[in-house]
């Protein structure tokens, strides 16, 4: 409901009365008067949105400055969590490749590795899987380390050969794939 028109019209020319104050008092807060108009922009749409909580015959002046005091501080709370990023480094460090070929992959892995021979399979999951040592394997398997070294090697090839992997660049997202995150980055 709006208010009576002597009344807004009141609240308009105090309002603006007050405007060289709060610019000032911005500029003393935030440093920059670019900043500081913006501030000043912020705590007057503020209390244009507000006009019907304003108690005639209060003080403007301090009330308009509660306001702008209470904006600067939540914009620094709000500036304190963000991170400026004009460059797009930061945010291209946290981009993450689409899970769905990920999964794709273990499960075309795991199909691999149940088409190895079993002994192969033991010594590679083993080795690769679980990070022990040739020898640590080689005991667990009860046979002689050189036995392990070559159930490795052998898993090794049958999977590249299985999966059709030409070697370490494969490994990843695709060239589609990388091209598209990486061209959301720079939108």
């Amino acid at each position: 409901m709006n208010a009576p028109r002597p009344e807004r019209d009141e609240f308009k020319r105090e309002l603006l009365r007050v405007v060289p104050n709060l610019r000032g008092f911005a500029v003393s807060l935030v440093g920059s008067q670019d900043r500081a108009d913006d501030l000043v922009q912020d705590t007057i749409m503020k209390a244009w949105s507000n006009k019907a909580k304003f108690e005639v015959g209060t003080n403007m002046k301090a009330w308009l400055f509660t306001i702008l005091r209470n904006e600067f501080y939540s914009q620094m709370r709000k500036k304190g969590r963000e991170i400026q990023d004009s460059d797009g480094v930061h945010t291209e460090s946290l981009s993450t490749h689409p899970a769905q070929v990920g999964a794709m992959d273990l499960k075309d892995f795991r199909n691999a590795l149940e088409q190895l021979p079993d002994d192969q399979r033991e010594a590679i999951i083993l080795v690769g899987a679980s990070g022990m040592a040739y020898d640590e394997a080689a005991e667990v398997c009860g046979c002689a380390v050189g036995t392990i070294k070559s159930r490795v090697n052998r898993a090794r090839e049958r999977l590249k050969e299985i999966l059709a992997i030409s070697g370490h660049h494969e490994f990843g997202p695709d060239a589609t794939n990388a091209a598209i995150t990486k061209q959301q980055l720079t939108l």
